[in-house]
This record gives C-alpha cells, sequence and structure tokens, in this order.
C-alpha cells in the first residue's frame, strides 16, 4: 500500500497522472474466469491477478467511469546495486557443475575453476539447481553461483556472487541453457544485427 503509481488514460493521450496504491485485493482473481479463488473449488495452475486501487493525485475533469487505463506500479526501489540482464542468469543441476569440475581437473585446467555451489537449504524442493551466471575468465565461461535481489522489466540485482565489472556472459534462452561451465567462449561487443540486415 502507499507503492507510487504512473497512470496512462487511453481517453488523455499523452500525459502521465501519479497515483498511489490504496487499496489491494486480499483474493486472487482467475484470468478466464473473474472468479477469486474462493469461488472456484478446483485448483489450477493458472497465472492469478490481484484487484489493486490506485487513487490519482489531480485526477482530469474529464476523467469517467469505464475509461480504459495502464498504471505502472513502482514496488521497490534500490540504488548503486549490481544489476544484470535477467537473461543472463542461468540455472545448472549440482550434478551438472560436479561432473564439470571433474572434467576441467581431467584437462589439468588449474588457471580456472569453478566457483563451488552455495549448500542446498534443508527442505528445499529445489536443492539440486544452482542458479547464476556465466563468468568471463580468459577465454572460458565459469559457472558463478549468484543470489539475486528486486527485478525490473529487463535487470535484475544481484545481491551476492558477482561485483561491478565482471564480465559475464548473456545471450538467448537456448544459448545460455546449452552452454557448458568451463566451455570456450569468445568476446564479441559489438551491436547485435537487426533482423533486416539478417534476412537479406
Amino acid at each position: 500500500m502507499g507503492q507510487e503509481a504512473d497512470v496512462t488514460i487511453d481517453a488523455v493521450p499523452g500525459k502521465i497522472f501519479k497515483g498511489k496504491v490504496t487499496e489491494i485485493g486480499s483474493q486472487a482473481v482467475l484470468r478466464s474466469s473473474g472468479l477469486t479463488t474462493t469461488q472456484t473449488t478446483t485448483s489450477t495452475q493458472e497465472a492469478k491477478d490481484f484487484k489493486v486501487v490506485v487513487t490519482l493525485a489531480n485526477p482530469p475533469e474529464n476523467l469517467r467511469p469505464g475509461l480504459s487505463t495502464t498504471a505502472k506500479i513502482k514496488t521497490a526501489e534500490k540504488k548503486n546495486v549490481v544489476a544484470i540482464p535477467i537473461q543472463a542468469l542461468a540455472v545448472r543441476t549440482r550434478k551438472d557443475l560436479e561432473e564439470a569440475a571433474k572434467n576441467a581437473k581431467k584437462q589439468g585446467s588449474s588457471s580456472v575453476t569453478l566457483a563451488a555451489p552455495p549448500p542446498p537449504a534443508p527442505g528445499d524442493p529445489k536443492k539440486d539447481e544452482v542458479q547464476g551466471v556465466f563468468v568471463v575468465n580468459g577465454n572460458k565461461a565459469v559457472f558463478l553461483p549468484v543470489e539475486t535481489g528486486i527485478a525490473g522489466v529487463t535487470d535484475i540485482e544481484i545481491t551476492k556472487g558477482l561485483k561491478a565489472g565482471d564480465e559475464i556472459v548473456v545471450g538467448s534462452y537456448k544459448a545460455l541453457r546449452t552452454l557448458k561451465p568451463e566451455a570456450q567462449v569468445k568476446v564479441d561487443n559489438s551491436a547485435p544485427k537487426k533482423q533486416e540486415d539478417q534476412q537479406s
């Protein structure tokens, strides 16, 4: 409650109105039916929304009930933090990381070592998965476990595991999903080509 919001109204184009969250629904609303979760008897994995009321600080005089609006609500804000693109995050199993460490030792890679994943939390159903990023070390991608904080639309805060200036691997989900720890990488900081350039 009390979070700031920027509201745009379709009927009043080009203007942003300031507001604050004054009410949050106590029960989730199913997207498909519009019913609250207590009104449905079946459990579902469907995404749920919560009704939120935003009160405008200075509503326009021509505001009418039923007009379409969009609200961007700021739920949290932090400054001077280490943040990375969300697409740089990767998940690996402990088994994959242990195998990569063994292979690195067999190949005599003493200059590059894998960071040890944190111990699993007791009773955690995803204890075999480790969230992290690939850090460029020499010409290899080293998997480094990280802890995350707040997230925006495109970036996420890293609270532990990275420091400012670390060079990380960023790519598509498919590319990062198949990237193996200790794999050789080539740094390419050039701007990605536009789709038009790739098609011609």
